[in-house]
């Protein structure tokens, strides 16, 4: 297990948890907290919290990234992860669910039958995925940022290009195009219904 390449990939675990509307402040409090507490453990690459957009859906994602497997979950085990996540159970109408993802498979969302849920698409399916999306996607910013890109350096204007991409490509372009083309990205879930 241990020589594995894939266990020595950067792993992400990406968590999900609806909030009580009484709780938000409170929740705000926990993930700075339990943020800080992640950031002190070996291997740790980063965390990003995407917080609610509507105030009547009270849905906080918590995407952590480590260098390795085993270092997340040497986290996952350990006793402060443990105590920490207790501490968040009164705060939320719906517990958590996570997965676990090693590569682009955490820009494509998967169906909701769970036999599947921890198999992302073929490899070629993520890179033609992938080409679908991020070519218009260049076109388009590029041609929208025009103005601005011709008057900072090159390199800034790169940044800003990639940055606007990004975001365009983790919602909402990825999700679309993941739900238009599921039959195609996940053949054994159209064959189990």
């Amino acid at each position: 297990m241990e020589n594995n390449p894939k266990n020595l990939a950067p792993v992400t675990v990406v968590i999900s948890e609806i909030v009580l509307s009484t709780r938000v402040k409170e929740y705000e409090t926990w993930v700075s907290g339990i943020n800080q507490v992640v950031a002190n453990f070996k291997g740790f690459l980063g965390v990003d919290v995407i917080r609610p957009r509507d105030s009547n859906h009270l849905e906080y994602v918590v995407i952590v990234r480590f260098d390795t497997y085993q270092n997340l979950d040497n986290w996952q085990k350990s006793q402060l992860s443990k105590k920490w996540l207790e501490k968040s159970q009164h705060m939320v109408e719906r517990q958590s669910h996570s997965m676990q993802v090693t590569g682009l498979e955490l820009w494509f969302t998967l169906p909701k039958n769970t036999h599947v849920q921890n198999r992302p698409p073929a490899y070629y399916k993520q890179v033609l995925i992938g080409i679908m999306a991020v070519y218009p996607l260049v076109l388009l910013v590029n041609m929208l940022l025009a103005p601005i890109l011709i008057s900072v350096p090159y390199l800034f204007g790169v940044f800003l290009s990639v940055i606007a991409i990004s975001m365009l490509m983790t919602y909402p372009v990825m999700p679309w195009l993941t739900r238009r083309l599921n039959t195609w990205l996940y053949p054994a879930n159209r064959n189990k219904k």
